[in-house]
């Protein structure tokens, strides 16, 4: 390609070669590139290796005649490639392509070639020995999906004689055949295939779904033929051939007197349906030609023929449909979708201008959900589709669905800015229609921080911008939650909204937005005089509180390089913002407290929990190496029930934070809570053998002392039925098994 000759030459010249390497090289240059060039998809290297070496008519498929990927490619002298990013093998340029389909002598009837060589693997040993019922992976195989697929449209582009007396041997027995199952589920993805009952697949069915006049006409004249039989799912091969388009074989099986033309599926579905589902006009128009064929007939979903067009766009199919006198275009799904809806939905405008022409249609009708055709098109943001509906003098612009929701509610909550402006050009849509929420399309716009519709909306005279939802909460309330800055800003500028109004929790925008994180929010919301950086809300937690319980660290920082925030403030249960940071293990945010000069570090809760019980009792090791840095906390420090942080951790069974704590001189090992037992009970109890050995290995723990009850952990642990405790308890010198509890 470099010799100065045109493409054409380039390739002429690299074909001698190819064929000029002479026997099985040269067959396998040419075959490749054949199939490369001819194949309904990109084929895989290993399909494509499989594929060659497939010997026509053969009975049995001989896996060493399967080429490696070197010599397939070396044979093709560069014209193709293996494409690492797809993992198909492909020819090197496009224009080789045009060049190959422009000189189709050069493959001879590729086609037929094709279904030969695919119904020959197919009909070998190794392929009919195959199980159906679970689909075997395609991995030994992997020549079997393409070939069960694609074998039929080769087939009908080009069928000879081999073609076809290949194909009606692969067709005896074909209900057990494992590529008629393949074939089904391709056609039939989301059905369920059970195994056990009958696949009822028949050669009239398959030949049907590919469309192959010629074999078609020899099968409905065999004796016995059934051309009305069901399979699996209830399917006709009138059905099949509808829905995959083939007017020949259509037109062939409406031409036979005993046909049922409108026979549904399990699924309801007749061959008018399945062509209008597909758009098959020339089908529809057959199908309608007959006496048999209702036109208006559901599906088990209650979709009409129309409905299943006009759902996909099928303007052609939509306009034949509704040339027919007994067509109901108004005639609603079981979900209460007429096809108004389901164009609309869809954003199908011709198909919804066609329908809207007509006098019979209800452009207000409600689904099950009572959302109007308008409502969906401004959900979907259709701008266009919702010009046309708002076009009509009877279309309600303002109407909710069931959960309250205006189609101006449903555009602002989804940012469609052109919609929104188009339903704000309406003098009948209140710009502060509240949802089912209570939340105002003002509201919807700031929880989903969309700042041009809360522009657009702002922009608008009679709108509240801090009119609250059934939460309480304010348009900058939702905005804070969710961290929408730009939202927040807008709306802080603004002299009529209020940066400090509660919700029904009590909580401010400040509140929300600590809550979450959102430490540009906070920011912007504490640069207000107005705003109070301390506001607990109805638990007593404060904004602080909060950012500590969830881990913002920056939060916490933020707050508190404000002179005006109680670092020690509690909540109701009389915890403190250090408690909570401990209690979740949060090990920087209790880091950023400790290193106040004001914080109480040992301050008990309402439950006599001090922060480093709470930690203990959560297992945060470094929380509880942390605290135990600090002078001014209590290592054996009890709660309202006695209990040291020891024994907290020795009840929950949290090994390593009662390591740390006995590896401090000044822990009290034995100490009992307010029940007299001691940490050694508490873990004998609970069944915890990894902290009963790590206590009985202080030889400062009494293995035999009795608690207020008189039972010693002995006692216990056998109560409980912890016998691995019992047993390591039985091995420790210390324990006396005969001493007995006092009401024993």
């Amino acid at each position: 390609m470099t010799d100065g000759l045109g493409l054409g030459d380039a390739y002429d010249a690299t074909l001698d070669r190819i064929k000029g390497q002479g026997g099985r090289k040269a067959r396998l240059g040419i075959a490749a590139l054949m199939w490369i060039s001819h194949s309904e998809r990109p084929l895989e290297p290993d399909e494509l290796r499989h594929a060659l070496a497939v010997e026509i008519g053969s009975p049995s498929f001989n896996s060493d005649n399967i080429p490696s990927i070197a010599t397939l490619l070396a044979c093709c002298q560069g014209l193709a490639v293996v494409d690492k990013g797809c993992s198909t093998i492909r020819l090197i340029h496009f224009t080789l392509q045009e060049y190959l389909r422009a000189h189709p002598e050069i493959f001879g009837a590729a086609h037929s070639t094709i279904a030969e060589t695919c119904l020959s693997y197919l009909d070998s040993q190794q392929i009919r020995a195959l199980p159906t019922g679970n689909l075997p992976g395609f991995r030994g195989t992997p020549f079997l999906e393409y070939s069960s697929l694609y074998w039929g449209m080769h087939a009908k582009k080009d069928l000879s004689d081999c073609a076809k007396r290949l194909a009606l041997k692969l067709f005896d027995g074909c209900g057990n055949h494992v590529s008629a199952e393949i074939l089904f589920k391709e056609q039939h993805p989301f059905g369920y295939f059970d195994s056990n009952k009958p696949f009822l697949f028949s050669s009239l069915h398959w030949a049907s779904i590919f469309g192959i006049d010629e074999i078609v006409a020899g099968l409905v004249e065999v004796e016995g033929c059934d051309i009305n039989g069901e399979d699996y799912v209830g399917s006709t091969p009138l059905r099949w051939a509808a829905l995959n388009g083939h007017e020949g074989v259509v037109k062939m099986l409406l031409g036979r007197g005993d046909v049922i033309p409108d026979k549904p599926d399990k699924d309801g579905r007749t061959p008018l349906c399945c062509a209008a589902l597909n758009g098959h006009e020339g089908i529809v128009k057959m199908l309608l030609g007959r006496d048999g064929v209702s036109p208006d007939e559901p599906d088990k979903d209650g979709q009409t023929p129309l409905c299943c067009a006009a759902r996909i766009g099928h303007e052609g199919v939509v306009k034949i449909l509704l040339g027919r006198d007994e067509i109901n275009p108004d005639k609603p799904d079981k979900y209460g979708q007429t096809p108004l809806y389901c164009a609309a939905l869809n954003g199908h405008e011709r198909v919804v201008k066609m329908l809207l022409g007509r006098g019979d249609v209800n452009p207000n009708r409600l689904n099950q959900y009572s959302q109007t055709p308008l409502c969906c098109a401004a959900r979907s943001g259709h701008e266009r589709m919702v010009k046309i509906l708002l076009e009509r003098d009877d279309i309600n612009p303002d109407k909710p669905d069931k959960g309250g929701r205006t189609p101006l509610c449903c555009a602002a909550r989804g940012g469609h800015e052109g919609v929104v402006k188009m339903l704000l050009g309406r003098y009948n849509v209140n710009p502060n229609g509240p949802d089912g929420d209570g939340r105002t399309p003002l509201c919807c716009a700031a929880l989903n921080g969309h700042e041009g519709v809360v522009e657009i909306l702002l922009a608008r005279g009679g709108i509240n911008p801090d009119k609250p939802d059934k939460d309480g909460r304010t348009p900058l309330c939702c905005a804070a939650l969710n961290g929408y800055g730009r939202v927040v800003k807008i709306l802080l500028a603004r002299d009529d909204v209020n940066p400090g109004k509660l919700d029904e929790g009590g909580q401010t925008p400040l509140f929300c937005a600590a809550s979450n994180g959102h430490e540009g929010v906070v920011k912007m919301l504490l640069g207000r005089d107005d705003v109070s950086p301390d506001e607990p809300d109805k638990d007593g937690r404060t904004p602080l509180c909060c950012a500590a319980l969830n881990w913002h660290e920056g939060v916490v920082e933020i707050l508190l390089a404000r002179d005006d925030v109680n670092l020690d403030k509690p909540d109701k249960d009389n915890r403190r913002p250090l408690c909570c940071a401990a209690l979740h293990g949060h090990e920087g945010v209790v880091k950023i407290l400790l290193g106040r000069d004001d914080v109480k570090p040992d301050k008990q809760d309402v439950y006599g929990l001090t922060p480093l019980c709470c930690a203990a009792c959560n297992g945060h090791e470094g929380v509880v190496k942390i605290l135990l840095g600090r002078a001014d906390v209590d290592p054996n420090g009890p709660g309202e029930d006695g209990q040291t942080p020891l024994c907290c951790a020795a009840s929950n069974g949290e090994e390593e934070v009662v390591k740390i704590l006995l590896g401090r001189d000044d822990v009290n090992p034995n100490k009992p809570d307010k029940w007299g037992q001691t940490p050694l009970h508490c873990a004998s109890e609970n069944g915890y053998e990894g902290v009963v050995k790590v206590l009985l290995r202080r030889g400062s723990v009494n293995p035999d002392k009795p608690d207020k009850d008189g039972r010693t952990p002995l006692c216990c642990a056998s109560e409980n039925g912890h016998q691995g405790v019992v047993k390591i308890l039985l091995g420790h010198e210390g324990a006396n098994p005969t001493k007995r509890r006092k009401l024993g």
